[in-house]
């Protein structure tokens, strides 16, 4: 072998050796300005929170409590806001848009008066998601998800609970007219119960009012042995007026406050149809944080259910205990 072929070999074989000894190449970097990197928003997050509720509602206060103690665990700005009119509520939506705030939470106790607010909210690149009430327009509004109970299915646990203790006729009392998820709480009353359901209009706002009324009705009818109430203040009222006129009726109720739970120890109340409200402030805050900072969207699609769940005498003392901090 000639001494220049044997050159050229030594140096094919230290460029192999070279080559065995270096790992793969490392990817380049992006050149600059070749398209846009995404990175993860910064920053708090704003809420707005707007309800239903009317002012001293206990139910929407634990609501309150939920979406609040969520912004704090998780650096959110929370900002609460209710009104019970839908012309005002649709006006705080505007409000929270022209304001640009991250994610609305709202409840939708009349969808059709709010239908214009959300989508304009969801087309300003603003996420939404439903609580409470109006879960069958929540999806067509544009909402990312809907929190709260199936009213419907809500309603047939609390007529079957009645069916079962005996009960023949049922007084289902509505609270707040043009709400759609008190109409579906009776309408799944009357499928659980399978019996004479009739319903009783009053007005939330006039508490002496709709005591005087539900008074009147079992004094009316003294064959009615159930009655139905679909708000935790309105039994208290109700639990008054069978007191006053000597009726045999029980009551039932959705909802849980102190009262309440007093009157299922005390047997004035037989049960009460929780939906776990803190669970529809607290949950749609952390869901949108998720949101926002990992494009998540939980439910598939499919309302995310907090409730029924049926507080009796077997269960009040362990759920009492959280009625009085305020969380339940």
């Amino acid at each position: 072998m000639s001494h220049r072929l044997r050159k050229a070999l030594v140096v094919v074989a230290g460029l192999l050796l070279l080559s065995a000894c270096t790992g793969p190449k490392a990817e380049e970097k992006p050149a600059a300005g070749a398209g846009p990197v995404k990175t993860q928003p910064s920053g708090p997050l704003r809420v707005a929170v707007i309800s239903h509720g009317t002012a001293g509602d206990a139910f929407w206060n634990v609501v309150k409590n939920g979406a609040e103690e969520a912004g704090r665990q998780l650096d959110v700005q929370v900002e609460y806001n209710s009104d019970g009119d839908p012309g005002n509520q649709a006006k705080l939506i505007d409000n929270a848009v022209a304001q640009q705030v991250g994610g609305l939470v709202v409840s939708m106790a009349n969808p059709e008066a709010l239908k214009t607010s959300i989508e304009n909210a969801v087309r300003a690149g603003i996420p939404v998601i439903t609580i409470n009430s109006g879960e069958d327009k929540s999806a067509g509004y544009g909402a990312l998800t809907h929190v709260g109970q199936n009213e419907t299915i809500a309603g047939e646990e609390a007529g079957k609970k009645f069916r079962e203790l005996g009960k023949k006729k049922l007084l289902c009392v509505v609270h707040e007219a043009g709400n759609v998820g008190q109409a579906q709480r009776c309408d799944g009353a009357k499928t659980g119960f399978a019996g004479d359901v009739q319903t009783l209009q009053v007005d939330i706002s006039n508490p002496t009012d709709a005591e005087s009324r539900i008074r009147g009705a079992v004094q009316t009818d003294s064959s009615l042995d159930a009655v139905l109430t679909l708000n935790s203040q309105v039994a208290a009222r109700a639990v008054s007026a069978i007191k006053a006129v000597g009726s045999a009726a029980q009551v039932g109720t959705f909802d849980l406050n102190t009262d309440v739970v007093g009157a299922i120890k005390a047997g004035e109340v037989v049960f009460a149809v929780d939906q776990q409200q803190y669970e529809q402030g607290y949950l749609p805050v952390q869901f949108l944080k998720l949101y926002r900072d990992n494009a998540n969207v939980v439910g598939g699609g499919k309302p995310v259910l907090t409730g029924p769940d049926l507080v009796d005498k077997s269960t009040v003392d362990t759920v009492g205990q959280y009625v009085q901090r305020g969380t339940r």
